[in-house]
């Protein structure tokens, strides 16, 4: 059996130094809901529409020389695969992702303009992780995943380090969007004194669930359609289901409503464009599940279909 990975704040504060250079520090938007003051980490701003831009700056950056000669693999819904995208194109990194075939056009296409080489698959047929090894296989490239490798969970953990300094200290309570729970996961890494709360769409709570239950509980067969594709993961890995559950995070999971709701407000109070997987956490708060007060609600993502976006806060 493997040992088990330990990674700390340290590997958070070592991935911010590393990639200084590769990502912005995104905003902190002071803001209200119903009397309670919180804050948004505005990750919708960063370079690439997401916050995935860290972790994959992070993984590549830490390649051999040959290693990055022959290229990586990745596999995403669109927000990972546009990070790894841009991280190998600045690194000048031949980079290959799997993406499913009904991701958002404008994902596909974003990923597709930064360089890469795009294989789509059926995600309820078929297995990225089997694709993606296969290719990884054939090409000698190293795989980089979105979210159970200990780089990128270092690389977005330092969404928490600009949380705190940018607070000048650290918040009661961080609620995060929750996929694999990479982000979620380096962040309760680097924010040890606050409380985690992963927020999931209804139906996909299978983190939430996890650590209610103490052990992993996949998402159930024939989930039910929903707008986060951000958020669509069937399993969370070891990785980061050890380390929320050690923190002693819990989750809260939203409606596709409560979600519109939320993308509605953002742009309404404060014009911020989010995506709706990267809205649940806001949604968590708009809807009262979670005490606002002195939160940080991270805003993970913005890369939403124009028509889509327009119908929501229309």
């Amino acid at each position: 059996m493997d040992a088990p990975v330990k990674l700390g704040r340290s590997d958070v504060v070592e991935a911010a130094t590393r990639i200084r250079a590769d990502v912005l520090a995104t905003p902190l938007v002071e803001a209200d809901i119903e009397g309670r003051r919180l804050w948004l980490k505005a990750e919708c701003a960063q370079t690439g529409g997401s916050f995935k831009l860290r972790g994959a700056s992070n993984r590549l950056r830490q390649l051999t020389a040959a290693e990055a000669a022959r290229g990586v693999v990745a596999f995403s819904s669109g927000n990972h695969a546009q990070g790894v995208a841009i991280a190998a194109r600045r690194m000048g990194i031949a980079a290959t992702i799997v993406m499913p075939a009904d991701a958002p056009a404008l994902k596909i296409d974003g990923t597709r303009a930064a360089g890469a080489e795009i294989v789509l698959y059926d995600r309820m047929t078929e297995s990225r992780e089997a694709i993606a090894a296969a290719l990884a296989d054939e090409r000698g490239a190293v795989v980089v995943p979105s979210f159970d490798d200990p780089a990128i969970v270092a690389g977005q953990g330092t969404v928490g380090l600009e949380i705190v300094a940018q607070l000048g200290r650290a918040p009661a309570r961080i609620v995060v969007p929750c996929g694999g729970g990479g982000l979620a996961t380096g962040i309760a890494l680097a924010c040890p004194e606050a409380e985690i709360v992963v927020a999931e769409p209804e139906g996909w709570g299978d983190m939430g669930e996890s650590l209610a239950a103490g052990r992993i509980v996949p998402v159930r067969a024939d989930p039910p359609p929903t707008r986060c594709d951000a958020l669509m993961t069937m399993r969370v890995a070891d990785l980061t289901f050890d380390i929320l559950r050690d923190r002693g995070a819990s989750g809260v999971t939203v409606s596709e409503g409560e979600v519109a709701a939320a993308i509605r407000w953002a742009w309404r109070e404060h014009g911020l464009t989010v995506e709706p997987g990267g809205a649940v956490a806001l949604a968590v708060l708009l809807a009262g599940r979670v005490d606002g007060d002195d939160s940080v609600v991270v805003l993970s993502g913005g890369n939403v279909d124009a028509a889509l976006f327009a119908r929501t806060v229309g």
